[in-house]
């Protein structure tokens, strides 16, 4: 071999090579492994001037580096050339411009580098390559009192990451600290999420310089979805060639600090490692709700679907575009057979399995389950410290910051010592099941609480391992109650597996094990029989026996209900009794909180009570009361500075908005027609509305199941709410608002962080869409609005009514004042609008029975709804609309209702059609009993059945008003589906008043005791809290007097028909008829409460109000 040409000195080696498939796990040749080319040296130097190195087979000779090419030629094997000639040798395109030993001279090679290997070389031709170019180009070694020539960048292409104020990032978190080194070394910043960063090239002993990149030499592939067409428009893309340029290339003791290298991506290194990366781009989540997947939990796998979208949109846009790329199942399946080559000829392969296995579906691919070893040959890449570090740039005067990952460690340190502290606290789970949200934030109030002495976690029931309470130290759960005593639907998962444990004071075997768990739910929360049962066995119990499943628990339970309805906080009080049952030990009585007064000073209370028997039972923790005066002060509510309005690029999209807010699927249905059903001399209205649900799986139904829409708000109403606003943002303007996060060890440091709990969109579409402006505002708010209240009497007249629980109810059920009113009652409030994106609750979907059975109208959905208008203060206040009737009353054929369908697997009908049925249901009550008669009518007339006739008992006003679906009902009558049906008016002319309990108790007493004690029927009762007492406590003494039986034992007959599911109840909330019923019950629960203020008796230590009332 000749000696070295001078002016080849400092010209770079190139490795050069063709493939026509690319299974390659990403740009990092330490993770690939294929078919493994030879590659031979021809003619390799050292590099350094005018020497030239002998070849020799252990230094120079035959090699087998430990990156690996991919992707064999047609022969199988790939010979890349090593070698060394003059620039003129090489082809003119590659080294093109060459020049000396400057930084400069390193940009002509790379991009040449980049022109002959990215796809983008397309530039001068009208069709992409279908095939990809590997190419590696060698810059001159470190030589020992020299410095390197060195390429700043991780990749020759990679998007920038803005740090932004509030601490998030815009582009790619991974790249912050180089884009920032590139903006102190010159470069102008742009403001998208893709922005391709310039290069910094340091040559020997010289200051980095800073290189552009053009842009014919970036290809990036706009990412699209083969059959979601909303993809598209999330504008995300990706360029085309992972070039490597950080890794130090060693070869038989030369290091060779810049060579970079160019590959292909594999699918999943886009889709998951830099999209869906929780660290990175964190697309995961957007892109699952709009999917209209359920977010709420992880046990629908809604990250697992969005997953696979994903990288689905990553492999057709590569191909699509002509871009080489390889998915991991291609990928892994080479790499199987690159390993039996080796495991054959050699006896073995390093390999590093967390690299090779890839991040999307590992277990369905072979090397799942290969054992690897990780061992280090020679030659081979390696990672290096970055350039930077220790560095000082000459001529700049810039100095070094410190570093994130410097930041890190300090904050590392930090948050050790924190976590130190509370892992020797005591480990609090806090459980909560809400439909509304109120149970979650009184849940979030009490972790700050149990913060002070403890070290908690507040879960919702839906996300919470039943099985993990055995090993529970303390649990708090706080929760509702749902229609007929039922778990709130995030909460039923957790009921039917706390159901399922075993306890040592159950009978065994227990007889109803085949009931729903529902039912037998009931059965313990009603029964103060079984409760006593079980605290006597405790109680009597020697310490020898079994504790039970829970034997180490402590816990305190609160619940949050309505005592107008006869359920009140029954789910709350069967949790309570069954954690007993397994063995818990409770610390403090049940807690309620009553939504018709005081609900919020009854949680504040019992939240300091369990704090307090906590610390009392740990030895842990300093004064209760101080504690709780803490983190329930107005102090710590709302603060004008800590909250901003941010602007927003993208707009609202009204379903993924809802799906996003209410955390659960929602369908959009069409209206196909609105009819009121009263006549036109009444002066209400009750509407049928019709609606078309497109065969959309999610709004499937049976008779007997709820429909939940979700309604704006009146117009009129957020307008006038809006010009109460103070310094409005703009009304097309999307926004957000950010809350500026203290910082704390183990924690980031402070910042502008985004509120979740809305989607962008402007403060009209957020007042109309998402907050609730019509319900009264609680204490807290009214608190929030006495230090905005510049008059003072106006200040201290609301400061008052926060204070004063039994003021605030008689204000509140007087007046039921909108947001609106209380402003116009208090005018010199000044309302921020952080404020009520933040403070306002979240407008709540309404709950209707659905009127239909899609037996009888497929595709459709049918509602029966009164629409609601009142006028408040005695009639004398301001006319107020239902939210949700009013709306449906205002709707056209075409109009897209927004709703879901939530099940009511206890009011369904028999599945035995012959067993007899009594329906009970005056004015809307009617409502689920139409879908009923009509799924007995198809029966009848398409399935050749004869079912028992049913008797239907109706009520309404005046026969010639609002006598709903009477014609219907003839019909239905005429055809069997009923036996006798009766009709009980309240206001018709010359007839006195007769109620539905009227009907049973004069015309039907027989017949219900027949049916319920003699021949196993069921009675369905469906209509306001009034009429079911009312049809209940009938019912209780029908059964007395026709069975001969003592009262209470007829009330023990209708909870064994409860236990049964004989006995059906669907129950409306609170009308304006109830307000002497509301009124009486406000009065003993502000009795109940004011005697535990005072302490006359325990938190919740009463018994419940008795489930069956009696005379």
């Amino acid at each position: 071999m000749g000696p070295v040409p001078q002016d080849a000195a400092w010209a770079p080696l190139c490795f050069q090579g063709n493939f026509k498939a690319a299974p390659q796990r990403g740009p990092c040749p330490l993770a690939s492994y294929s078919s493994r080319p030879e590659i031979s040296l021809t003619n390799i130097t050292a590099l350094s001037k005018g020497v030239a190195p002998q070849p020799t087979d252990n230094g120079f000779g035959k090699w087998r580096p430990r990156w690996q090419p991919q992707a064999p030629t047609n022969s199988g094997r790939v010979s890349l050339c090593l070698g060394l000639s003059r620039p003129g040798e090489m082809p003119h395109d590659v080294w093109a411009g060459y020049s000396g030993g400057s930084c400069r001279s390193l940009m002509p090679e790379i991009a040449a580098l980049l022109k002959r290997c990215s796809p983008a070389s397309a530039i001068t031709s009208s069709t992409p390559p279908t095939k990809a170019t590997f190419a590696i180009t060698v810059f001159p070694q470190r030589s020992l009192g020299k410095g390197d020539f060195r390429i700043w960048n991780s990749q020759l292409i990679r998007y920038a990451g803005y740090r932004q104020q509030d601490g998030s990032v815009l582009g790619d978190p991974a790249n912050v600290e180089i884009t920032e080194l590139c903006i102190q070394h010159g470069w102008t910043p742009g403001d998208g999420r893709f922005d391709v960063l310039p290069l910094l090239l340091q040559a020997p002993d010289e200051p980095p310089e800073l290189f552009p990149l053009p842009p014919e030499l970036v290809l990036e592939v706009p990412l699209q979805h083969p059959t979601l067409e909303w993809f598209e428009s999330l504008g995300l893309r990706w360029y085309a060639l992972p070039a490597v340029s950080n890794m130090l290339l060693e070869i038989g003791g030369l290091e060779f600090p810049a060579v970079p290298f160019s590959g292909w991506y594999m699918s999943s290194e886009i889709g998951m490692r830099n999209l869906c990366d929780p660290h990175r781009y964190n697309i995961l989540e957007d892109v699952a709700v709009c999917m209209e997947l359920d977010t709420r939990t992880t046990s629908s796998l809604w990250k697992d679907k969005a997953a696979v979208e994903i990288n689905l949109a990553v492999l057709h846009s590569y191909q699509l575009a002509k871009v080489t790329i390889v998915d991991h199942h291609a990928a892994t399946a080479s790499f199987m057979k690159h390993l039996e080559n080796e495991q054959r000829a050699r006896g073995g392969c390093p390999a590093d399995w967390v690299w090779i296995v890839p991040p999307i579906s590992g277990s369905l691919t072979p090397v799942f389950h290969q054992e690897m070893v990780n061992y280090f040959l020679s030659p081979a890449f390696r990672y290096q410290p970055d350039p930077w570090k220790g560095t000082t740039t000459k001529g700049t005067g810039i100095t070094r910051k410190k570093t994130f990952k410097e930041v890190a460690n300090a904050v590392k340190i930090s948050a050790s010592l924190m976590g130190t502290v509370m892992a020797k606290r005591v480990k609090a789970t806090i459980l909560y099941g809400s439909e509304t949200g109120r149970a979650q934030s009184y849940a979030q109030q009490l972790g700050r609480l149990f913060r002070k002495a403890f070290d908690p976690r507040v879960l919702c029931m839906d996300e919470y391992d039943v099985v993990s309470l055995e090993h529970e130290t303390l649990v708090l759960v706080v929760t509702s109650t749902f229609g007929n005593g039922d778990p709130p639907e995030n909460g039923e998962r957790f009921a039917a597996a706390l159901m399922e444990m075993s306890g040592p004071y159950n009978s065994s075997p227990r007889p109803e094990q085949h009931k729903s768990y529902k039912i037998r739910f009931n059965s313990v929360s009603c029964s103060d029989t079984l409760v006593s049962s079980w605290r006597r066995k405790r109680k009597e119990s020697s310490n020898t026996d079994s504790a039970g499943a829970l034997g180490t628990l402590r816990f305190c339970v609160f619940g949050l209900g309505s005592r107008a309805y006869p359920h009140f906080c029954a789910f709350a009080r069967a949790v309570d009794t069954r954690l007993e049952e397994l063995g818990g030990e409770r610390l403090l009585q049940l807690g309620q909180g009553d939504e018709l007064c005081g609900q919020e000073e009854a949680f504040q209370g019992w939240a300091q009570a369990a704090f307090q028997a906590s610390c009392e039972t740990f030895c842990v923790g300093d004064d209760a009361k101080a504690a709780a005066r803490d983190i329930f002060s107005p102090k710590r509510s709302w603060k004008r500075q800590r909250y901003r309005l941010s602007a927003q690029p993208e707009g609202l999209q009204l379903l993924p908005g809802l799906i996003h807010v209410h955390r659960r699927k929602m369908f959009p249905a069409t209206v196909l027609s609105v009819e009121n059903l009263q006549s036109s001399k009444s002066t209400r209205a009750t509407i049928l509305v019709r609606l078309a649900t497109g065969g959309q799986e999610g709004l499937q139904y049976q008779p007997g199941d709820h429909i939940g829409i979700c309604p704006p708000n009146r117009p009129g109403l957020v307008e006038a709410l809006l010009s109460r606003v103070e310094d409005p943002p703009l009304p097309s303007e999307p926004i957000a608002v950010e809350q500026l996060e203290k910082g704390s060890p183990g924690s980031p440091p402070p910042g502008w962080v985004r509120d979740p709990r809305l989607p962008s969109c402007t403060l009209q579409q957020a007042l109309t869409f998402f907050l609730d402006i019509t319900s009264p505002p609680g204490p807290q708010l009214l608190r929030l609005l006495s230090t905005l209240a510049e008059e003072p009497s106006e200040q201290q007249e609301l400061e008052a009514l926060s204070k004063d629980a039994r003021r605030y109810e008689e204000w509140k059920w007087f007046r039921c004042p909108t947001l609106l009113e209380v402003l116009e009652q208090f005018p010199s409030v000044a309302l921020p609008a952080p404020l009520l994106l933040t403070q306002l609750p979240l407008l709540q979907p309404r709950y209707y029975s659905v009127s239909s059975a899609p037996s009888a109208h497929p595709g459709e959905i049918h509602l029966t709804v009164a629409v609601l208008a009142y006028r408040t203060q005695d009639g004398l206040g301001p006319l107020h609309y239902g939210v949700c009737s009013s709306w449906l009353s205002q709707l056209k054929s075409g109009d897209v209702v927004p709703c879901f369908i939530r099940g009511a697997p206890s009011f369904r009908l028999p599945s035995d059609p012959n067993v007899p049925c009594i329906l009970v249901g005056p004015g809307t009550g009617i409502a689920p009993f139409r879908g009923f008669w009509q799924e007995r009518l198809h029966d009848i007339e398409n399935k050749g059945m004869h079912p028992a006739p049913m008797t239907l008992v109706f009520g309404c006003r005046c026969s010639q008003l609002d006598h709903l679906y009477r014609e219907e009902v003839q019909d239905a009558q005429y055809r069997g589906v009923f036996g006798r049906v009766l009709t009980a008016f309240s206001r018709e002319p010359d007839s006195p008043k007769t109620y539905v309990q009227d009907i049973l108790r004069t015309e039907l007493a027989s017949e219900v005791h027949r049916v319920l004690c003699l021949e196993g029927g069921h009675m369905f009762v469906c209509g306001d809290v009034t009429m079911a007492t009312s049809v209940l406590q009938t019912v209780q003494r029908i059964l007395a007097t026709e069975g001969g039986m003592e009262l209470s034992e007829a009330g023990d007959v209708i909870g064994v028909l409860r236990d049964q599911q004989r006995y059906h109840e669907d129950i409306f909330g609170l009308t304006l008829r109830t307000q002497e019923v509301t009124n009486r019950i406000r009065t003993q629960s502000f009795s109940l409460q004011e005697r535990q203020a005072r302490g006359a008796v325990p938190w919740a230590l009463s018994e419940p109000t008795p489930e069956t009332p009696e005379s």
